[in-house]
């Protein structure tokens, strides 16, 4: 087998060589961030604890650790694992919103994300603004943008004048409908789609499903974070298990699922992985 063609990829440390057919690759990967654990952080008590001396308590979070992960071009990754497993903040660091703590991600193509429903949406503005603000984040021109408005539009299938009205107005199932409408329509070489099938109803859900499908053979790298299993066992060619941070498993979907559910129903890992 030949092995893959390098080419110059741009990282946050500068050009490195990278193989043409990986999307992202994850060396070594930890992220760790302090959360307030104090379970009323108001301003009176915050000036108390200054009048006092005491310092804010503070909680050491390690979100993901020493994380080796390849996804190469075309592939469609399933994350899985509990609340606290890390997924969310996986994809946050991929997408270029959280920066490592140790290691690097480097990321060969052009990111469209849906990390929560609306991330980086203005309220004040309409709903067709805001498709041209998630058109500019995700580096197509403003020609490129309005080419693809009305398919953008047509796809979120909002009630009659709401698309020209602030997103505020929005309910959270419209919000959810334009946001997903503009992430999978942007035709990105990856899409991080975190949670975000569930938006809309049955009706819209299948039109997702459909557009994802889509996606899928046109060949596009697509990493999907669901508690809805079955999503990623009928999505994605691969899957990985993440539990508090580490990798439990990598491998067939429905194989990691399985894996999956039997933690769920007993609250054991596996041998191999129990005194982690």
């Amino acid at each position: 087998m030949s092995s893959s063609q390098m080419i110059p990829v741009k990282t946050a440390s500068g050009m490195v060589d990278f193989p043409s057919d990986m999307a992202v690759r994850i060396e070594d990967l930890s992220i760790t961030y302090k959360v307030n654990v104090d379970t009323k952080r108001t301003l009176k008590n915050a000036v108390m604890r200054a009048s006092k001396g005491e310092k804010v308590r503070m909680r050491t979070v390690d979100a993901v650790q020493h994380l080796n992960l390849d996804i190469p071009h075309g592939s469609v990754l399933g994350i899985v694992g509990a609340n606290g497993a890390g997924k969310s903040t996986l994809m946050r660091s991929i997408a270029g919103i959280m920066p490592p703590t140790e290691g690097r991600i480097i990321v060969n193509g052009k990111i469209s994300t849906l990390l929560a429903l609306g991330v980086g949406f203005n309220p004040a503005l309409s709903g067709r603004d805001n498709i041209v603000l998630g058109g500019l984040a995700a580096g197509l021109t403003r020609e490129e943008i309005d080419a693809r408005t009305d398919q953008i539009v047509d796809f979120a299938a909002l009630p009659e004048g709401f698309i020209d009205m602030p997103v505020r107005t929005y309910s959270s199932g419209m919000y959810g409908r334009v946001a997903f409408s503009v992430a999978v329509n942007m035709t990105p070489d990856i899409l991080l789609l975190d949670e975000a099938l569930s938006a809309g109803d049955a009706s819209f859900k299948e039109k997702s499903f459909k557009r994802m499908r889509e996606l899928c053979e046109e060949a596009r790298t697509i990493v999907i974070v669901s508690h809805a299993l079955a999503t990623v066992t009928e999505l994605c060619d691969t899957a990985i298990w993440l539990h508090k941070g580490k990798l439990i498993a990598k491998g067939e979907p429905e194989d990691i699922v399985d894996q999956y559910l039997a933690f769920l129903n007993v609250g054991k890992l596996p041998s191999s992985m129990e005194d982690m």
